[in-house]
């Protein structure tokens, strides 16, 4: 297989465009400081929530704290989003709907069965947006009413329904932890520490390191173990003039064999391709010459425009490779190939 690809060959693969995973994943990042900051405020009213698993609606009426917000607290901690909330409500007939034509979910709670009926779901297009739950809804705050009652119910008491596994609900378990106010704290402090590692980092607008980190963990789960992936590496370089050696957004060792990859994803055209394109002839000779390989993953609308940087870059890059899982998978096979 050619690695070596032509600025027309490498764009007939590029998705050009942020997937709506990493948009998504991009928000999550951005509103965790605003979760992190009301997490106090979130635990005190499920702290309180005893005798009754349907009292949080008193609870949260009268602490007035805004009902999308503690929708989105229950969607992290469930990791339960974007993509599950709209399965589900493409789903919702399948799943909720009895005999009788009344949807309704049964599940237990303190040993005791209950079956909610849905006020005002199902509805077309259910999903962060319509929930006020993305990152520019969750700056207007949302009052109780009978979607967020439905959806909490959903996302509290889940794991424990009869529809547990047909509607992949086993995370939607802090319902049961209602009143229980120490295993409550200690585990909503936990899920978020994991919410943080996942996250750490990155900050809001940072697709670019979401963009890397997804590259980063392809490659660590594809290639075998023997080969170390690091995120943000160095290669030392004889005749290069930096002792750190020469910076790669990640680098490839096996047997004291490196290699460097650089990723660039732009959507609006910058500067940033015209530096590497810069770059490229001495990063290229640099590492050749120490008998090392150099790859590149390329891609965004904005690139795309910067032909002849593009072209300078493909020139003197081992293996170019646009933003895809397909296109993951040909530059793992290229590493395995190389060293």
């Amino acid at each position: 297989m050619n690695y070596q690809r032509t600025v027309q060959e490498l764009e007939s693969k590029a998705t050009l465009w942020w997937s709506t995973q990493l948009h998504e994943a991009n928000a999550n990042i951005s509103i965790i400081p605003k979760l992190l900051e009301t997490q106090d405020d979130f635990l005190h009213i499920i702290s309180l929530s005893k005798g009754n698993p349907f009292k949080i609606f008193d609870l949260l009426e009268a602490s007035e704290f805004p009902a999308n917000l503690f929708l989105k607290h229950l969607s992290v901690l469930a990791d339960y989003g974007g993509e599950p909330i709209q399965r589900l409500g493409r789903s919702f007939d399948t799943i909720f709907k009895d005999d009788s034509g009344k949807y309704v979910i049964n599940f237990i709670w303190e040993a005791k069965n209950f079956e909610y009926e849905f006020k005002a779901l199902p509805i077309r297009g259910l999903g962060n947006k319509k929930l006020f739950m993305d990152g520019e809804g969750l700056t207007k705050s949302q009052p109780l009413s009978d979607i967020y009652r439905d959806m909490i119910v959903i996302l509290m008491f889940g794991s424990t329904s009869t529809v547990n596994q047909e509607a992949g609900l086993s995370k939607c378990e802090i319902g049961t932890l209602l009143g229980k106010a120490d295993i409550l704290e200690k585990f909503v402090k936990q899920r978020y520490i994991n919410v943080s590692r996942i996250t750490g980092g990155a900050t809001a607008n940072s697709l670019g390191q979401l963009a890397q980190k997804e590259v980063l963990n392809y490659l660590k789960n594809s290639l075998p173990k023997e080969y170390e992936v690091v995120s943000n590496g160095y290669i030392q370089l004889d005749g290069y003039n930096k002792n750190s050696g020469m910076p790669f957004d990640i680098v490839i060792e096996r047997q004291k064999q490196y290699i460097g990859i650089e990723i660039s994803f732009q959507v609006t055209t910058n500067s940033t391709i015209e530096r590497k394109a810069g770059q490229a002839l001495d990063r290229f000779n640099l590492m050749h010459s120490n008998g090392y390989k150099i790859a590149y993953l390329l891609d965004g609308a904005g690139n795309f425009q910067r032909q002849s940087a593009l072209s300078t870059i493909c020139k003197y890059s081992d293996c170019s490779v646009a933003y895809s899982d397909e296109e993951f998978e040909v530059l793992s096979n290229w590493i395995r190939e190389t060293i």
